[in-house]
C-alpha cells in the first residue's frame, strides 16, 4: 500500500510574505502565452519562469528553453528567493472558494509518495500521451526538481489524517490567492504526528485526479537515474519518489464537476432525425429556457435523474434532456469492459452518442472538432452555432468510478472529471537530487 514520507521542501523565502499570491501559478498545462505573460507580469519571480518553460503547454521544446529554466532555478536558490527547509516536513495545504454561492476549504497534504507501477498502489483513471511526458522529463531533467504536484485521492471515512494533520494548526506560513481561491499552506514540526500519518496511509491505495502525465514522468526519470547508478537506486533516493497534494475522497471541499463537450463538423445535423436515432435508447424531452439561457442551462442538467444528459443546440437555440433507458445500453459495443465503465456518462456519449450517432449520421464519418467546458453557463456562447453546432452536456462522475474502475484495471475516457478548484504551482518544490 502506499508508502508516502516527509521530505525536504523548496519553498519561497519567508521575506515574501505575507502575500505570495503574485509568486504561484495555476499547473502549466492550462495556460497560454498570454496566461503565462500575465503572471510574469506580476512578479518576475512567479514560479512559472520555471514551469513553463516552452509554449504551447504538453508539448516539448528544444533543449535551451530547459537549460535557461535550470540556471534560473538555481540562480534562485543562490540568490535566497528560493530556500530548502532544514527538516523534512509533511506539508498541510488549504484551499478555500466559493462554489454556487457556499465556501468550501479543501484539506490537503503535500508528500512525497514512492512510485511504484501504475496499478499497485497508485491507482490511474486516465491514458497518458508521449508530448507531454517529453516535456515534463526535459524539465526534471535539467531542473533536478518536481516543480508540480500529482493530485491524489484517498480514502479516510473517519477523517483521521485531515484531523490528525491540523490538529495544531495556527497561522499559515504561506498563503496566497488565484484566481479566486486562497491557497494556505503549513509545515509540520512533530516528528511523532508525521509518524502516526505515514502509518495511516499504510492500509491505503492512492487514486490520481491529475497529473497521470506528471506521475508517468517521475517514473521516467527514475528509470533513467537507476540506469546511471547501474540498475538500482538506495530505497529512500528522491527520485523513488514523487511529490502529491493527498486529498480525502470523503473531504466536504472536494468538488468533481463534469466536463462538457462543444462540437462541431456537424452542419448536416438535424435534430428530428437525431431524436429518431436515439429514441429506442433515450427519452428525449424539450426543456424550455428563460431570457437567460445561460443560468437557466446550468441547472437543466445538474437536477435530472441519473444518466440524464443535455443537448444545446446552437442554430436554434433549443435545449433538449436525453434520458437512458437502460444503463447497460453499451453492453453490444463494449462487451470486454466492465459495467461500471459501460455505465459511466462519459462512455456512453463517446461510445454510442459520438461514435455510433454523431459522426456516422451527421458529420459524414469524419472527426468530430471538440471543444470542452466544465462551466454550464459558458456553453451558450461557445455554442455559436457556426464553428460548433451543438453542446452535450454531462452529469459530475462519481468518485466512487475511481474505486470501482480501478479494481478492474480500467480507465476512463478522455476529460471525465474536472476537480475544482486546480492545485497551485509554486507552494513547495521537490529535490529530486540526493
Amino acid at each position: 500500500m502506499a508508502d508516502i514520507r516527509p521530505f525536504f521542501g523548496i519553498r519561497y523565502a519567508p521575506t515574501f510574505a505575507p502575500d505570495f499570491s503574485n509568486l504561484i501559478a495555476p499547473p502549466y498545462d492550462v495556460l497560454d502565452e498570454s496566461g503565462k505573460a500575465a503572471l510574469l507580469q506580476k512578479h518576475d519571480k512567479n514560479i512559472v519562469a520555471i514551469d513553463l518553460p516552452h509554449l504551447p503547454p504538453k508539448t516539448a521544446g528544444p533543449d535551451i528553453v530547459y537549460d535557461q529554466a535550470a540556471t534560473t532555478f538555481q540562480q534562485w536558490l543562490a540568490e535566497g528567493t528560493l530556500r530548502q527547509d532544514h527538516r523534512r516536513c509533511l506539508y498541510p495545504y488549504v484551499q478555500s472558494y466559493s462554489y454556487r454561492g457556499k465556501t468550501f476549504h479543501r484539506h490537503g497534504l503535500i508528500a512525497s509518495v514512492r512510485l511504484t507501477p501504475f496499478g499497485q498502489d497508485i491507482i490511474p483513471h486516465e491514458r497518458t500521451y508521449k508530448g507531454p511526458i517529453e516535456d515534463r522529463l526535459q524539465l526534471m531533467r535539467k531542473t533536478g526538481a518536481q516543480l508540480s504536484p500529482v493530485f491524489g485521492l484517498f480514502s479516510d471515512p473517519q477523517n483521521d489524517v485531515t484531523t490528525l494533520l491540523f490538529k495544531n494548526a495556527s497561522r499559515p506560513q504561506f498563503s496566497g490567492e488565484l484566481d479566486q481561491v486562497r491557497n494556505d499552506l503549513w509545515s509540520t514540526s512533530d516528528t511523532e504526528i508525521e509518524n502516526q500519518i505515514v502509518d495511516l496511509f499504510k492500509g491505503k491505495k492512492i487514486y490520481i485526479a491529475d497529473g497521470h502525465h506528471r506521475y508517468t514522468t517521475a517514473l521516467q526519470y527514475q528509470l533513467e537515474q537507476q540506469q546511471l547508478c547501474g540498475g538500482n537506486l538506495p530505497p529512500n533516493h528522491p527520485a523513488n519518489f514523487c511529490m502529491f497534494v493527498l486529498v480525502s475522497m470523503q473531504d466536504p471541499g472536494l468538488i468533481i464537476q463534469a466536463t462538457h463537450r462543444i462540437l462541431g463538423g456537424l452542419s448536416a445535423f438535424d435534430f428530428d432525425e437525431f431524436r429518431r436515432i436515439v429514441s429506442p435508447h433515450f427519452d428525449v424531452k424539450e426543456i424550455p429556457l428563460g431570457s437567460n439561457k445561460s443560468n437557466d442551462l446550468a441547472g437543466k442538467v445538474a437536477h435530472s435523474p441519473q444518466h440524464t444528459f443535455g443537448l444545446y443546440d446552437g442554430r436554434s437555440g433549443q435545449f433538449h434532456t436525453l434520458t437512458l433507458k437502460n444503463p447497460d445500453l453499451l453492453q453490444s459495443y463494449e462487451p470486454d469492459r466492465s459495467q461500471a465503465w459501460r455505465q459511466l456518462d462519459v462512455a456512453i456519449l463517446q461510445r454510442y452518442l459520438l461514435d455510433e450517432v454523431l459522426q456516422p449520421h451527421f458529420a459524414g464519418g469524419q472527426e468530430l472538432a471538440k471543444a470542452y467546458t466544465a462551466d454550464a453557463h459558458n456553453v451558450v456562447s461557445l455554442t455559436d452555432g457556426q464553428h460548433y453546432q451543438i453542446a452535450l452536456l454531462l452529469q459530475p462522475t462519481p468518485l466512487s468510478a475511481l474505486e470501482e474502475l480501478g479494481r478492474h484495471g480500467e480507465v476512463m475516457p478522455q476529460k471525465s472529471t474536472y476537480f475544482y478548484p486546480k492545485l497551485a504551482t509554486g507552494m513547495v518544490i521537490n529535490p529530486l537530487k540526493s
